[in-house]
This record gives C-alpha cells, structure tokens and sequence, in this order.
C-alpha cells in the first residue's frame, strides 16, 4: 500500500510541475507576442513550414505575405526563406517559398535561398551562415506569433541579433498550436542536457 502510495504522490507532482511549466511557456509565448513588432533590420528570416505540392500551405503563406509586407514597407531589404526537403516531397519548402514571394512582386534577387534546415534550430543556424556570407548583422524573425518565443530562444543560443514580427493565424486553431509548441519548448530545451535531436 504504501508503494502505491509514494506511486501516487509521484504522479501528482509530475502533473502539477508539467502544469506550471506550461503555464511558464505559455507566459514566454505571450511576452513575446507583446515584443513583435516591425523595426529596421538588415534581413528578415521567413520560418518554413508545410508545402502542399510545389504551392506553400495556407499557414505558410501567411508567414510569407507577412514578409512580402515588411519588404515593401521597407522595414528589410533583403528575406531569407528558410526550408528543406520533406519527407516524400519533390521540391524544397525554399524554392516554393521563393516562387510565392516572386508572384506577390519581390525581386528574386532580393530573397536569398535556405534550402536545407529540417528544424527550427537549422533554420536560424544555416541563416546565420547566410547572413555572415552577405555581411547582415541584424534579422527580424517572421514566422507565427505562438512560434516566436522559441524561434528567438534558439537565435539567442546562436547570437543572432534578431527581433521577432509574428502574424497571428486564421488557418490553424491556437489552442492546437500553443499545445504543440509547449512540446517542442520543453524539447528545446531538454536538447541542452540529453542527445535529443535539435
């Protein structure tokens, strides 16, 4: 009795401390989501996400109708789309990237190519290295707001002067999200002690 007990107890503990740290992530996500906002940057860093086929899904194209926006407003004079190759897909989630943002008008020159990051992580380390090769010391971060407060985690691990700018989703549902990215927070996190891929 006394085992299931201390089996008991030891299970409630690890609710109530998976209960706040929840709760800390989700107050990360809404502090970050105050501090995005459009400034001058040397470059912005558009996060990939799904393709559908050689056409961007209908959450990354609000990522990059987000970054067309800051282009010609003048905020960055240069985007990087960042994005490899699915699993089981023909083109890269850059390319489709790059092909979108040409149709809205953006210079193709003007749009530099990411096309091998498979995670968050590798889409700020490989921008980074983009970033050094054309002299851009500052990045404003595009991606959806829920993702910010990791995405700017992971760049502050890899000093990269950046400022987040989210858009707020009419595609995906936000409890969803928020869900999923308290998962890959607490997975960020745990790569820096355990052999957890990044």
């Amino acid at each position: 009795m006394r085992t299931i007990n201390r089996f008991l107890r030891l299970i409630v503990l690890l609710l109530f401390l998976a209960i706040l740290w929840s709760g800390y992530v989700l107050h990360l996500i809404a502090e970050t989501e105050k501090t995005a906002h459009p400034r001058q940057a040397d470059v912005g860093i558009v996060l990939g996400a799904a393709v559908w086929g050689d056409q961007p899904s209908p959450s990354l194209k609000e990522r990059l109708d987000l970054a067309a926006e800051l282009y010609r407003q003048g905020y960055v004079p240069y985007l990087i789309v960042s994005g490899g190759l699915g699993d089981g897909k023909q083109i890269d989630e850059a390319t489709v990237m790059q092909r979108y943002l040409v149709q809205q008008g953006i210079p193709a020159e003007y749009i530099l190519l990411e096309n091998q990051a498979r995670s968050t992580y590798q889409n700020l380390a490989y921008s980074k290295e983009i970033m050094e090769q054309h002299q851009l010391s500052t990045a404003l971060l595009i991606s959806h707001d829920y993702h910010l407060a990791r995405a700017m985690d992971m760049a502050a691990s890899l000093q990269i002067a950046a400022y987040p700018v989210g858009v707020h989703s009419q595609v995906m549902l936000e409890w969803l999200n928020k869900c999923q990215e308290i998962v890959s927070f607490s997975k960020w996190k745990l790569s820096h002690f355990l052999p957890i891929s990044r």
